[in-house]
């Protein structure tokens, strides 16, 4: 497939743990940059993290920062988000997107369906 599928998503209790994975093809993940957005009801996307195309570099917001890593397995075209230390106010539907830039400034044109992560406190 050419655009991003999401997957790893579900309900989980606050303290608890996912992984999330992105799927796409070789060409989506030649791009400079892979991120993870998410985007809760009635709210603006958020830009989660971001990860260079080696592997080598990545971002992430200060809401997530120590408690989600941004990773990714080339050999395999998958990028991943393990999420930890879940809180019910990071219930949201999270996006995977693909682009140019950096990780710090990425320009996202390549974007998944996104997949549900629910926390229940």
């Amino acid at each position: 497939q050419v655009q991003p599928v999401e997957s790893g998503g579900g309900l989980v209790q606050a303290g608890g743990s996912l992984r999330l994975s992105c799927a796409a093809s070789r060409r989506t993940f030649s791009r400079d940059v892979t991120g993870w957005f998410r985007q809760a009801p009635g709210k603006e996307q958020q830009f989660i993290a971001a990860i260079s195309r080696s592997g080598d570099s990545t971002y992430y917001a200060d809401s997530v920062k120590g408690r989600f890593t941004i990773s990714r397995d080339n050999a395999k075209n998958m990028v991943y988000l393990q999420m930890n230390s879940l809180k019910p106010e990071d219930t949201a539907r999270y996006y995977c997107a693909a682009g140019a830039g950096t990780v710090g400034g990425g320009h996202y044109d390549s974007w998944g369906q996104g997949t549900q992560v629910t926390v229940s406190s």
